[in-house]
């Protein structure tokens, strides 16, 4: 059963104080710093808010039985050209755009939750998962921006869950051709990659869950893990 801790509704709140201080972040953001690199490679901290604005929107199609977006290109030209706007203008879209989902989600009713939603690319998930979906993006492009948020201030609650959601997302994946085991300094661990670990057992990745989070969400090359060789190239996302 799931328990209040997971629920959707409690997912919300929790989304609802990560965007605030995203917000935060944003509001105080110079025209030159926002037209600064972040750490997405070719985007800057423009782009990052502009597509975080566009997402939200995206959702609220999701939810209201239409597309996320018009097409990849059409999803590509809107961040582009959005991000030329004043620092102001990108908060109050970002702002405005999380409104707008709130009132979705808040407009749900019981069974609604347990829909099934056509997402990206023909990704398919419960309506319920939604919120987790946008804390994700919330919550690492508040790190991308660059502006003082780092892996490290990720909330504990959130990175075990990603932590999970990213082993999941990798477990039996074509493109990681090793049995992979993630071991936390706390003695936690998960599987994902291929499903068979081979003669030699899994390939063991060992260290915090926020440097396993930042590894596996490409946010890292891996700094602060322990293996016995390479780690694996891991999909782009």
């Amino acid at each position: 059963m799931t328990t209040p801790a997971t629920t959707p509704v409690h997912d919300t709140e929790l989304l609802r104080s990560a965007t605030g201080h995203l917000l935060a972040a944003a509001a105080g953001l110079t025209a030159a710093e926002a037209a600064e690199p972040s750490h997405l490679p070719g985007w800057t901290r423009a782009h990052v808010l502009t597509h975080l604005a566009r997402n939200a929107d995206a959702l609220v199609n999701v939810l209201a039985g239409e597309p996320m977006y018009a097409g990849a290109e059409a999803r590509d030209a809107d961040i582009a050209r959005g991000a030329g706007r004043s620092p102001e203008a990108l908060a109050d879209d970002v702002r405005t755009s999380a409104a707008r989902l709130e009132r979705a989600f808040a407009a749900l009713g019981a069974e609604e939750w347990h829909h099934t939603v056509t997402l990206r690319n023909g990704v398919t998930d419960r309506v319920s998962s939604l919120p987790f979906r946008r804390w994700i993006e919330v919550e690492l492009h508040h790190v991308d921006l660059g502006v003082g948020y780092t892996l490290e201030d990720l909330p504990g609650a959130f990175v075990d869950r990603e932590l999970a959601n990213m082993a999941r997302r990798f477990a039996g994946h074509p493109d990681i051709p090793v049995a992979v085991e993630l071991r936390a300094e706390d003695g936690r661990s998960w599987r994902t990659g291929a499903a068979e670990p081979g003669g030699e057992g899994p390939f063991v990745v060992a260290g915090s869950p926020v440097a396993l989070v930042g590894w596996l969400t490409g946010r890292t090359n891996g700094s602060g893990l322990s293996a016995r060789g390479s780690l694996p190239a891991l999909p782009a996302l």
